[in-house]
């Protein structure tokens, strides 16, 4: 992709239209007369696809294994990694902002960058979301066998991704209904367990087992970190795994009315979501149930209810974390196709995958997703430890996920080095700039060097290289393709 002029403008092969495009258009035409992206994801689209992108399966299936492993700490990584990733979310809106031609966050990469970094870049996050998505199954039917005991599992996995790519062939406005309310339904379930939390504790509710849910059990048993250091440490481990998909508004640009004033809206709301959904959940979880009592194989959201001797609520909470999980997924889906279809539209992934329906809808690129996602199908059907598959693809996922949020961080980096006069004139400047970009590169070699102290995480951190081995040979090939196309005689 050529560098931008002086103004920082660049047309893009796959943007939403030309600059002379209405924000709010149905759809809009390429200088051929083909289809393109259209804007039709209003404020409550982005708003409620930007919460169910930071509430994910991480939160509902991995926060117990987090709180195993670190105790009440556990409250203190999910506002540490919060934090972090609030300051990627707004250079990646700043730089969105500088260029309303860019898709999303790959766009950029290859603009400031160079080509290589736009294509290890959008193929990163297709393959991100592939294997979240994979980790999204298999969830599925971990929830499912609450209630299916001893049944095939891979039946509803198999299910659910038929379900997915149904939810998204028709247009991008049906995808952003749908994920409206999946992400609808998981703040009433989150607040709703905060109020019925907050009246035992506030009762002094005893459990079945005879323990009493108190804001004591907070410290009462080894204090804040009773697991040590280490054991704070490796709560990072499961718990970046969480944020994954926090990033999603920024695959949204191309179809987002009023970009402008809607994504600042969306980036801004991350920390009252990180505190509200993440901290004070848990919190209410860990006082309601000692945290020794919460196991690492299960939701915690789930044994809330079920040691309160709830049972039909833990039921209903198990459906709400069901749909979250088929939230997540149905997010990822969405994501993946519009990134490979930007991708084939700039000549960096085969060109049928450029193609639209009638309505708009990347209906090849879709489709190569979901049958990636029969991945998961199979690791349910071949059987073993639910949650240790869970563990091997969250921890491949979460470490392919830093790659990119590190992109966007080098990427506003070269931004604010090349073009400061865009800097200058933005009105959602980065707040901390630079110096917090630096800040975040070393939680991020942090967060790293915790993926190495366990087994189970270093195995799957040492696997994860082989990816960007494979896109290293296929950027070659490419290359190589190209150069003898314009060298061929016309």
């Amino acid at each position: 992709m050529p560098e931008s002029s002086e103004s920082g403008s660049t047309t893009l092969s796959a943007s939403g239209g030309s600059p002379g495009t209405p924000q709010d258009a149905p759809s809009a035409l390429s200088p051929e007369g083909g289809p393109q992206l259209s804007r039709q994801l209003s404020n409550r689209h982005i708003q409620l696809i930007a919460i169910g992108g930071a509430i994910g399966t991480g939160l509902f299936m991995g926060s117990g294994k987090t709180i195993s492993l670190a105790g009440p700490s556990v409250i203190f990584v999910y506002m540490i990694i919060g934090a972090m990733l609030f300051f990627v979310m707004r250079a990646m809106g700043e730089l969105l902002l500088s260029n309303l031609e860019y898709k999303s966050f790959a766009d950029f990469a290859a603009d400031l960058l160079g080509p290589c970094a736009g294509f290890f870049t959008g193929w990163t996050y297709w393959f991100c979301w592939i294997v979240t998505g994979i980790a999204d199954v298999v969830a599925i039917a971990g929830y499912v066998e609450y209630w299916w005991k001893g049944a095939a599992l891979w039946i509803p996995a198999l299910a659910a991704v038929v379900l997915l790519i149904a939810l998204n062939l028709p247009t991008v406005k049906a995808f952003g209904e749908t994920e409206f309310w999946f992400a609808l339904i998981k703040i009433v379930a989150i607040v709703a367990l905060i109020v019925v939390g907050l009246v035992m504790v506030f009762r002094g509710f005893e459990s079945s087992t005879g323990t009493t849910a108190s804001f004591a059990n907070l410290w009462n048993d080894g204090g804040f970190f009773p697991t040590g250091p280490m054991g704070f440490v490796a709560g990072f481990q499961i718990a970046v795994f969480a944020f994954v998909g926090i990033e999603l508004v920024g695959t949204t640009a191309a179809e987002t009315k009023d970009p402008e004033r809607n994504l600042p809206k969306a980036i801004n709301s991350i920390p009252v979501r990180v505190m509200l959904f993440y901290v004070v959940a848990l919190v209410v979880i860990i006082s309601v149930t000692p945290w020794r009592q919460i196991s690492a194989d299960r939701s915690p959201f789930v044994v809330m209810f079920t040691l309160a001797g709830l049972g039909i609520a833990a039921s209903v909470i198990n459906f709400v974390v069901l749909t979250s999980a088929t939230s997540s997924a149905n997010s990822g889906i969405y994501s993946t196709s519009r990134m490979v279809y930007g991708l084939a539209s700039d000549g960096d992934a085969p060109k049928p995958f450029a193609r639209l329906t009638s309505r708009n809808v990347p209906v090849n690129a879709l489709l190569l997703s979901g049958v990636f996602l029969l991945i998961g199908v199979a690791m349910v059907a071949i059987g073993g430890s639910i949650i240790e598959a869970f563990t091997l693809v969250t921890t491949i996922s979460s470490v392919c996920f830093m790659f990119i949020w590190t992109m966007i961080l080098i990427s506003y980096l070269v931004y604010r080095k090349r073009r400061p006069h865009l800097h200058e004139a933005s009105k959602f400047k980065m707040p901390g700039g630079v110096v917090m970009c630096y800040v975040v590169f070393a939680f991020f070699a942090f967060l790293l060097w915790a993926l190495t102290q366990e087994t189970d995480t270093l195995q799957a951190l040492l696997v994860t290289p082989a990816w960007f081995l494979i896109l290293a040979v296929a950027w070659q090939v490419m290359r190589r393709g190209r150069a003898r196309q314009e060298n061929a005689p016309h």
